[in-house]
């Protein structure tokens, strides 16, 4: 249709542009609630393209809505940006390990791909709406602190995606398809345990252990593994354990994840937990506060927006790379065993996989493979996905074998192999968009199917309604 050439339009002259968006965002690399040099760029960027844009939404002040209406009524349809890279993988875009900076963060989850396609998408709608007059609202979301399951938690708490019919979102990946897998829920917290100093060997009677009761507490969780359900996941770390071995320590923390496939059992074993801190404090004789950091929900799938968007993938057609991408490909698989790469693949329930043990690229459009899979990790956009239809697809931004949270992650979406994925996604964004914005059926079955999966489940903020953001979390960073 005319409409969505006059979207394709705009993303090819603009490619260098776009690109460019990306590499600034790339090399800015800052950390969770602390982008402010990213929010900053791509929200004038926005701004500057005819978005109204708010800033320090959610009281965190590296998130921001952008928002343009044309004509009355229409559907609204928000497009999910991210903005946070991730510590101590800064990298050069060279297939060998050579960082920017040692120690310093970098885009090892591509979320300068998740960022400024956001951005570029909800403009090329826009130049597509305006040119031939569809209504509607396009909402675009400057998202911090995903790595931290943050932003999209506040923001949802907040009313943010109050009122939008549909989102879209696009994660960096090894792979071109929409799937109606799932995800984790989780709550990440921590304990703090308090007891009294004294001498370790002179007086110990006199002291009360605060390591004592975060053992304790181990100890508890790790019982307790046997009688949870399967997928249940429960690990943490001891953050502080005490000064010297002569010394009773007065003070430990501890801090875990607490993650299962539905909110329902998270709930189920924290409150579990919370009985084992009790005892812990019991049995050591300490007290303890506990200090809850975030949570997040399982994914609500979509498979009528899942279908969409692998349909546009094929409409549009999937970018083929480079000799000098597989060149790149080529001397980046060296860093990694091809066995562990065979395993991630069987493990991701590729189809075909044990055909891909010698490819690089996986450049084709594949269908759903993933549903009725629950993911071990977990994501914030599940929020976003239990008060409004979601879709959150990927597009071929790196090798196959590629670790997540890697180096070799970053150096690829600073590379000619990530730029290709951000247009393919750019273009995908666009086309879906358009269709749930002229298509009032198709906009029925999603919101139908949506309403199916609740089944009469209501959305309920994980969080605590009086805790705020944790804009210090990262003070020290």
């Amino acid at each position: 249709m005319l409409f969505r050439s006059t979207a394709y339009q705009w993303i090819d002259e603009n490619e260098k542009k776009i690109i460019g968006w990306s590499d600034k965002v790339w090399d800015f690399a800052e950390l969770g609630l602390l982008e402010f040099k990213t929010a900053e760029y791509l929200s004038n960027i926005s701004e500057k393209s005819g978005f109204k844009v708010d800033r320090g939404v959610a009281e965190m002040p590296s998130a921001f809505m952008g928002s343009w209406t044309n004509g009355e009524g229409g559907p609204t349809i928000g497009i999910l940006g991210e903005l946070d890279a991730l510590a101590g993988i800064s990298q050069k875009a060279v297939p060998y390990k050579d960082p920017v900076k040692e120690g310093a963060p970098g885009h090892g989850c591509g979320h300068n791909i998740y960022g400024a396609g956001a951005v570029a998408a909800g403009i090329a709608l826009k130049v597509a709406m305006e040119e031939h007059n569809i209504p509607g609202t396009i909402k675009v979301y400057g998202c911090p602190a995903e790595e931290t399951l943050v932003g999209k938690v506040w923001m949802v708490r907040d009313g943010l995606f109050d009122g939008v019919d549909a989102v879209l979102a696009h994660h960096p990946s090894s792979s071109n398809t929409a799937g109606t897998g799932s995800s984790n829920a989780m709550n990440s917290f921590k304990v703090h345990f308090y007891g009294r100093t004294a001498h370790s060997a002179g007086d110990p009677e006199n002291g009360i252990s605060a390591l004592d009761a975060v053992e304790l507490m181990s100890n508890g969780v790790n019982f307790m593994r046997e009688h949870v359900t399967e997928k249940t996941r429960v690990h943490y770390i001891h953050e502080e354990a005490g000064g010297q071995p002569n010394v009773v320590p007065a003070y430990a923390r501890t801090w875990y994840y607490n993650r299962a496939p539905e909110r329902a059992q998270v709930n189920e074993t924290y409150d579990w937990i919370m009985d084992i801190v009790k005892g812990a404090n019991l049995m050591a004789r300490t007290t303890s506060k506990v200090e809850f950091l975030t949570g997040c929900y399982d994914k609500m799938p979509n498979g009528v927006l899942a279908r969409l968007v692998v349909e546009k993938m094929r409409d549009i057609g999937a970018p083929k790379f480079s000799d000098e991408d597989y060149a790149f490909a080529k001397k980046m698989s060296e860093n990694w065993d091809v066995e562990k790469k065979m395993n991630s693949l069987q493990k991701s329930g590729r189809p075909d996989w044990q055909k891909l043990r010698d490819v690089d690229f996986d450049d084709i459009v594949r269908d759903d493979y993933r549903a009725g899979m629950v993911g071990a990790g977990s994501t914030d956009v599940s929020d976003v996905s239990w008060v409004t239809p979601t879709i959150e697809f990927s597009t071929t931004c790196m090798s196959l074998g590629t670790p997540g949270h890697s180096w070799q992650f970053t150096a690829q979406t600073g590379h000619s192999i990530g730029h290709k994925g951000l247009m393919f996604s750019t273009k995908v964004h666009a086309a879906a968009g358009l269709e749930l914005l002229t298509k009032p059926e198709l906009m029925k079955k999603v919101k139908a199917e949506w309403v199916e999966r609740l089944n009469g489940r209501v959305y309920e903020s994980p969080i605590p309604k009086d805790l705020k953001p944790p804009l210090d979390q990262l003070k020290d960073a």
